[in-house]
């Protein structure tokens, strides 16, 4: 079967169902005193549709996840955000403002609030979560090197508030759940002994993601699924596969350039 369809995700979330995990959306994470569970975060970037239908089919399983909206016309679409919230799923604010702002922390913090406020227009939001766009010069969460998401009534940030040295982050940035030298921005800051480091190795396919559910072997996991990627129909699954393998290329590169620099300024 193919990888990264709707009819592959259901799999992964019957897998869930049949261990002992619960399920959490992030807020409930970070408010709540969690044992063995799975966090399920899912950023809305584009595909509004694809979003939609994987909202439901959690909520078939009476399952509730994070879904992170951007604050752009093809994504803040208020029917879309009220639907997610009213499906029993976390709304959160997904934040770009640094590109935006093209890396002017000021502007990006009165940009933030803005957007934010925007955003509660439509659904309670009590996190929110940093875009990372590849191509861009600067990160989004360097905005909080000197101040705090707290400021604006939030509780969290998943790559701030997440103690990933003890919950295993699984991504499928890239259109691929291995952790190939193709992400730009979504990275963590965690030693070397993690549990990614330990874990990720052997995993490339939502078929291994499967099976290290299954196993059941870590107490607390992190799943980022991107719903744009994952599409039953053939054409748009196509189109999805060959667009993300473009641009993985281009990042690769990017990465690549960057090390170059860096051991250029060291020498």
């Amino acid at each position: 079967m193919r990888d990264f369809t709707l009819s592959k995700y259901r799999e992964l979330l019957e897998a869930i169902a049949s261990t002992k995990y619960g399920t959490t959306a992030v807020h409930d994470y970070l408010v709540s005193s969690m044992g063995r569970c799975i966090i399920l975060r899912h950023d809305v970037d584009r595909a509004v549709d694809r979003n939609l239908a994987m909202a439901r089919l959690e909520a078939e399983y009476g399952i509730r996840s994070t879904y992170y909206f951007r604050h752009v016309k093809d994504v803040f679409i208020p029917d879309a955000i009220r639907e997610v919230a009213e499906l029993g799923h976390e709304v959160g604010f997904h934040y770009e403002v640094m590109d935006k702002a093209k890396g002017d922390v000021p502007k990006a913090l009165n940009i933030f609030r803005e957007e934010l406020e925007d955003l509660r227009r439509y659904a309670e939001v009590t996190t929110a979560c940093m875009h990372g766009n590849p191509f861009a010069p600067w990160s989004n969460r360097d905005m909080w090197k000197d101040n705090d998401f707290r400021d604006f009534g939030l509780i969290g940030e998943p790559y701030f508030s997440i103690d990933y040295s003890k919950v295993l982050y699984l991504t499928d940035t890239g259109r691929t759940w291995a952790n190939r030298n193709i992400r730009v921005k979504d990275v963590l800051e965690t030693p070397a002994d993690c549990l990614n480091a330990t874990y990720c190795k052997g995993i490339r396919t939502t078929d291994d993601v499967i099976d290290l559910v299954k196993r059941e072997e870590v107490d607390q996991v992190c799943i980022l699924a991107h719903p744009n990627r994952w599409c039953d129909a053939i054409p748009g699954w196509t189109r999805e596969l060959v667009m993300q393998n473009v641009k993985n290329v281009g990042k690769a590169g990017i990465i690549r350039y960057r090390k170059m620099r860096n051991n250029g300024r060291n020498k």
